[in-house]
């Protein structure tokens, strides 16, 4: 889902959201007003934004922080994009999928700060994405799908609390900040959406020895939830890994906090576990 100025457009822009890139153009002035305080730029932050549109959070972000990055894939966009941002400030316009871009190489040693109205159809991905640039990353202020966004920062025993979450929240503190209605966009999504604030945790406390390793109990685990433990990872984590990192087998995987499936994953493991990895 990508973003436009006003109601009626920032000037220069013209034709209709494009459905198959996911477009809802962001219209209503008081969201983004919303959305630009939670971002709070200060002097010296280095803004990289994703999927801009038709410039709603762009343009704003200028007018407060003269110097931003936007990543934007529909080209019919990149035009009008420069012309509206020149008289504000120095925009840089990156036209690639998101998904290609390497965060580290753009971070180039000096951390970055994202923002990004999400397309609803790849907003998961994205958000992986980001997690293996969280270390160059300060934080992310992300609007999404509500659900998503209640699946990111669920606890554990909600329904909605899955691999989502538990892979988000282990590397990131997750705060769900705002709904925005469907009104608020042009053309209106048929779902609320959400802004939510994700800040990369420090990698010296996340505590994770293997990052694929954890993935993989956490993607088993929810993989057959309504399974206890002890049957959705037979293939994965034995009797004695289970013991040893004070983990019941016969929960389920909703019951598991972010800490025991840190300490589950980090269990040493044998050459049979390996191998079942893939």
């Amino acid at each position: 889902m990508t973003s436009s100025y006003s109601s009626s457009g920032a000037p220069g822009f013209s034709g209709p959201a494009k459905k198959q890139l996911g477009q809802h153009f962001l219209a209503d002035r008081s969201y983004i007003d919303k959305i630009v305080l939670a971002v709070n730029p200060k002097d010296g932050d280095r803004l990289v934004e994703i999927g801009p549109g038709q410039g709603a959070i762009t343009l704003p972000l200028l007018r407060r922080h003269p110097k931003l990055t936007v990543i934007e894939f529909d080209r019919d966009l990149v035009g009008p994009l420069a012309a509206a941002a020149e008289p504000l400030g120095e925009m840089t316009i990156i036209h690639r999928d998101v998904l290609q871009v390497d965060f580290t190489e753009l971070a180039a040693g000096s951390p970055i700060r994202l923002v990004g109205n999400l397309p609803y159809n790849i907003s998961s991905p994205i958000l992986f994405h980001a997690l293996d640039h969280a270390a160059v990353i300060t934080d992310m202020h992300f609007m999404l799908q509500k659900e998503v966004v209640d699946r990111m920062a669920a606890d554990p025993g909600s329904k909605v609390y899955g691999r989502l979450s538990v892979m988000l929240q282990a590397f990131c503190k997750v705060t769900s900040l705002f709904v925005v209605p469907p009104g608020a966009f042009r053309p209106p999504p048929k779902v609320d959406s959400a802004v939510v604030r994700l800040v990369p945790r420090d990698p010296a406390m996340v505590g994770i020895l293997d990052r694929k390793r954890f993935a993989h109990v956490v993607k088993a685990a929810f993989g057959q939830r309504r399974k206890t433990l002890r049957n959705a990872l037979q293939n994965v984590c034995t009797p004695e890994q289970f013991e040893a990192a004070g983990v019941r087998s016969d929960a389920r995987a909703e019951q598991l906090d972010v800490a025991q499936f840190i300490a589950l994953a980090n269990v040493p493991y044998t050459d049979v576990d390996d191998a079942a990895q893939g």
